[in-house]
Order: structure tokens, then sequence, then C-alpha cells
């Protein structure tokens, strides 16, 4: 199941037209709706190549050819513009494919032609390790939970990443260790085993620190009420 839109596009096409019109700065937008000055921007520059109809949603993923590829990061090495204008200009639904092209053309790796067809989302499962699957969870999340593109770059299915960022984010890395089955590999056992050992050794740590905080506080409090050995010795004589 796809994520909910926030912001309807009845809502997006009326605060682009406050804009436009002058009635309303970004700044006032930003603070009578509560929404973030780069997103209304957003808005604007798609409205400005596409019109209302900019917001509709897209039937079916686009297909890129190399030459389209190579296009799209050309005009962002240039500084022709960002990528989040390149984007809208293009039709890109995110911004951070241009990164990932940008890195491969960068990289001299060759700049396939792209046609999905329901590929990525039809692609069996395989296998991986538990250090792949935090890799490829932290990627999705930092190329805002692009799971279609995550499943892309590793060469996984796009179930595998939508059900392993469901588990990180409501366990952590422990959530991401494989369950599957009655019998647990050795190599799964190890992992959730040091896992387990990281968390006492952390908590050890902790309650050695609380420790070493409340003998500090006790110190100080002898220190400000005058307290010693020796002036106890003296007033004992």
């Amino acid at each position: 199941m796809g994520r909910t839109n926030k912001y309807s596009n009845e809502f997006k096409v009326e605060i682009v037209e406050h804009y436009r019109s002058g009635r309303k700065t970004m700044v006032q937008l930003e603070h009578e709706y509560g929404i973030c000055i780069r997103l209304i921007r957003t808005w604007n520059q798609k409205y400005e190549f596409y019109g209302a109809q900019g917001f509709n949603p897209r039937i079916r993923n686009a297909s890129y050819t190399r030459e389209f590829k190579e296009m799209v990061v050309r005009d962002y090495l240039s500084g022709a513009d960002s990528t989040y204008g390149l984007s809208i200009k293009y039709g890109i639904p995110a911004h951070s494919t241009i990164y990932v092209w940008t890195k491969q053309y960068n990289g001299h790796e060759e700049l396939k032609d792209y046609d999905p067809k329901g590929a990525i989302y039809m692609t069996p499962s395989r296998k991986t390790t538990f250090e792949e699957r935090i890799e490829i969870v932290k990627y999705c999340l930092d190329h805002q939970r692009s799971y279609k593109l995550a499943a892309e770059h590793y060469d996984v299915a796009y179930a595998q990443v939508y059900q392993w960022v469901k588990k990180y984010e409501e366990a952590g890395e422990v959530g991401l260790v494989d369950r599957r089955g009655i019998h647990k590999t050795s190599e799964e056992l190890s992992e959730l085993e040091l896992l387990k050992r990281e968390n006492e050794r952390l908590k050890q740590q902790l309650e050695l620190k609380e420790r070493e905080t409340i003998l500090l506080k006790k110190v100080k409090e002898f220190e400000r009420r005058g307290y010693s050995p020796k002036s106890n010795k003296n007033q004992n004589i």
C-alpha cells in the first residue's frame, strides 16, 4: 500500500495560486499553513511547468533511456538547475534519482536504459546479510523513503525494502535480524547475540556514568559545607 499524500492536489493548487497572485508571500504561507518554504517552492515550480495537472498522480512508472539520463546529469553538472528543479522539469518523481545517476556517471558506470514495466515490483526476493539490510534501509531513508529507488539500486524486491524499513522503525537494527523459520542459522544467532552484548555494554556504561555523577555530587556537597577530614579532626581536640 502506498503512502497517503498529506496534502490534496486542490490544496497545493490553492497555496500556489495564493503565492502567484501576490496575495501572500512564501513566508506568510509558511506561518499560516505550517508548510516549509522549500515545499511551496517545489509546488510552484511544478505548477510553472505543468499547471494544475502537474499534481495529478502518475498512472505508471516512467521509462528513462540512457541518452535521457546523460542529458539530465549534464544539466545538473553544468549548474543549469538544482536536482529539485530538474526533477520537476523532466518529470522525475524523486529528485534523489538524479544524485544516483550523477554518481554513476562520475564513477564511469554505464547509464543503462530503464523501462520498469513493473519489474521492480515483481523482482523475486533474494537473501541478504544483516549488514546489507541496514545499508539498504539507511539508503532508502536518506533518499526520501523511495522504496523503488532502493530496490533498483541494490537489486532486491520492492516488498523487501518496504518490510525492512517498517521493522527498522519499529525495533531499530534488531528488527532487521532474520528470524524466519524455526531453526535459526548460527550466523543469525551470532548477530542477535552481538546486539544483546552491545546493549548490555551500553547499559553498564550508563550505570557507571550515573554512579560517577552521584559521587561527584556528594564531593561537591561536602566541599560546599566546608567539610574536610583535617578540619573535622581539629574540632574534636
